[in-house]
């Protein structure tokens, strides 16, 4: 398991005590929780189960139940 160490002032250092204390876990393992938590690659699941849920989204168009746009006419070269 590899070591990092972090400088913190004397207030950040009570709030990280305080919060790890709270939540019952060591400083250690409440911070690796913050790093999981914030520096994860993908979606939170419940962000993800809003996907499709807002059927009056105004990108969608109401006529066209697949939402496809007719394309804007582009200028040649």
């Amino acid at each position: 398991m590899s070591q990092i160490t972090l400088y913190l002032d004397e207030a950040t250092q009570a709030l990280v005590e305080q919060a790890a204390k709270a939540h019952g876990l060591s400083k250690s393992r409440w911070v690796a929780e913050l790093i999981r938590k914030h520096a994860a690659h993908e979606w939170p699941h419940n962000c993800l189960a809003l996907a499709g849920r807002f059927a009056d989204f105004p990108l969608r168009e109401v006529d066209d139940p697949q939402g496809a746009v007719a394309d804007t006419p582009r200028l040649g070269f």
